[in-house]
């Protein structure tokens, strides 16, 4: 009801806010600036990915550190993702997503300038920082301005628009620095956080305005330390973010960062040409977590579908690793395959809202989406690591070159976490939800 009788409804609204509904176009406003978002982080998430040999010529470094450099991003965004998830629930999406793209603003111009490596590692840093709020903020939005039938959805379509972020960050970035430059690029991500952390500021709303009145007659909120320790304890949760992360640890090493310069050698390509094959990868992601999160909403199951999922990227790697004389139409469906089957990783955030308590699910999230994140923060460096283990000591123009067979040896870590996630989502537990079926 909107009558006088309504304390929150009865204040004035300015203009069109006085429309807020549940499921409305206003909701799909906020929650859209919150996707492209995460979006934003997601182009700089794989950025390095298109500047690997200017970084390693500009600060005259090898592959362990540019893993490192690029990783600097996940380690700040990892360590915030559990009190993140808690914090939008007690303090609110706006005012901690139109600073955190502030800092990631920040950051991006920070990095174009940093003339040394430290100066870059600080840039990379900030930029992980400011990231950190964009899919968090989705979702916590996604949950309170939409039913929670949609719930699975959203959570991939939120998936779609990053991966549409890093595409952006694979051929069209790469083209971008072939004539502008990598430090132009940045200065540009830079402008683009800024003007899109204004616009949060003034259009996203917390709450839809029946639900501020739900919730402020609703029995009080956990603490932080409450919300943090409940969800830490759970199990469920841990195996869930294991889950979560290893799905993602194929899309994060290879379409964030290593694959760019691998199909560059194994196949002569150039850079541009190899991004945007690698983009494709992300481009299966794009259209795997909102299939995967449809799916699983219309199916009321979860657990079967990351089962499939898990199961289909370790076939996918094997493949990539073990059979050196695939063709290049082959090798860009593996990468493919790859990601729709990944993608369906969007189905673990409605999996953790299916078994945990409401009150706890901000927390909750939180731990998966660090896990999540984590695995791009391991496997990169790792990955250099085991490149720089193996090379041979060829350098051209300065830059550390990496034969195609020491970029498959390096892949099998990637191979390993995969499989560690196959075994652990055959342990899952699930319960069976309400679907739009049965809602309709």
């Amino acid at each position: 009801m909107t009558g006088s009788n309504n304390p929150i409804n009865s204040r004035p609204q300015p203009g069109w806010f006085a429309s807020q509904q549940k499921g409305g176009a206003y909701a799909c406003v906020i929650w859209t600036l919150a996707a492209i978002a995460f979006g934003y982080a997601f182009v700089h998430r794989v950025a390095p990915s298109v500047m690997v040999s200017d970084l390693m010529r500009d600060f005259t470094i090898g592959g362990a550190m540019i893993g490192t450099l690029s990783s600097l991003y996940f380690y700040p965004y990892v360590l915030l993702q559990i009190p993140l998830g808690a914090l939008l629930e007690t303090w609110g999406t706006r005012r901690l997503l139109s600073i955190a793209l502030c800092l990631a603003a920040i950051g991006a111009v920070l990095f174009g300038y940093a003339d040394n490596l430290y100066l870059a590692y600080c840039g990379r840093i900030l930029i992980g920082m400011g990231s950190a709020v964009g899919f968090l903020g989705s979702l916590s939005l996604a949950a309170r301005w939409f039913s929670p039938s949609y719930f699975g959805f959203l959570a991939g379509l939120a998936m779609f628009i990053g991966m549409s972020g890093g595409m952006l960050a694979q051929g069209p970035l790469a083209l971008y620095v072939e004539y502008y430059g990598w430090r132009h690029s940045l200065f540009t991500l830079g402008a683009f956080g800024f003007g899109l952390a204004v616009l949060v500021f003034l259009l996203v709303r917390n709450h839809p305005i029946d639900q501020k009145n739900e919730t402020s007659s609703s029995s009080p909120r956990l603490s932080l330390r409450q919300i943090m320790t409940s969800a830490a304890q759970s199990k469920e949760v841990w195996k869930i973010a294991i889950v979560a992360a290893t799905m993602s640890g194929p899309m994060l090493a290879l379409g964030g960062l290593w694959g760019t310069p691998y199909l560059r050698v194994a196949y002569d390509l150039s850079r541009p040409e190899a991004a945007f094959l690698v983009s494709l990868l992300l481009l299966g992601w794009a259209v795997g977590a909102p299939a995967g999160g449809w799916l699983s909403d219309q199916l009321g199951r979860r657990k079967p579908i990351l089962i499939f999922g898990c199961a289909m990227i370790c076939l996918a790697l094997m493949a990539l690793i073990f059979m050196p004389t695939l063709s290049l139409a082959i090798t860009v469906s593996l990468l493919v395959l790859i990601g729709l089957a990944g993608g369906v990783m969007a189905c673990c955030f409605a999996l953790v809202r299916d078994v945990m308590p409401s009150a706890i699910a901000g927390g909750a999230t939180g731990i998966i989406n660090s896990m999540t994140v984590a695995s791009g923060a391991i496997l990169q460096p790792l990955i250099g690591v085991a490149l720089d283990f193996q090379w041979s000591g060829k350098m051209d123009e300065n830059i550390p070159v990496y034969a195609p067979h020491e970029y498959r040896t390096a892949f099998i870590l990637v191979l390993i976490s995969s499989i560690i996630g196959l075994m652990t989502a055959i342990r899952l537990v699930e319960k069976p939800v309400a679907t739009n079926l049965q809602n309709h």
